[in-house]
């Protein structure tokens, strides 16, 4: 006779986490003239004419504004090109990113 043992078949769940998301910040400062700023929002980040205004006027008004949430590579490349887009054009444009509470 054969003894045979069963052994329970356990099953290990994988749980994929969603990615932390980023915020992109555009930074006021006194010098990028603001229809420069609304034309970086515009193009980099799809916004309409209207929007872009609204964002450029809350930096300005209260020195930071989040322009839109992201992945963080996702995040990280826009904020890059659209620092980048001012500095080509000699101005202290700043955006920057931070980790979503």
């Amino acid at each position: 006779m054969i003894d045979t043992v069963a052994k329970p078949k356990t099953r290990t769940e994988v749980k994929t986490e969603r990615p932390r998301l980023h915020k992109v910040i555009l930074v006021n400062d006194d010098y990028t003239p603001r229809e420069f700023v609304v034309t970086v929002l515009k193009a980099e980040f799809h916004m309409t004419e209207d929007q872009a205004y609204k964002v450029m006027i809350t930096a300005h008004q209260r020195g930071v504004c989040v322009v839109a949430v992201f992945t963080k590579d996702v995040a990280e490349t826009k904020a890059t090109r659209a620092t980048e887009a001012g500095r080509a054009k000699g101005y202290p444009l700043l955006f920057t990113t931070e980790p979503e509470e």
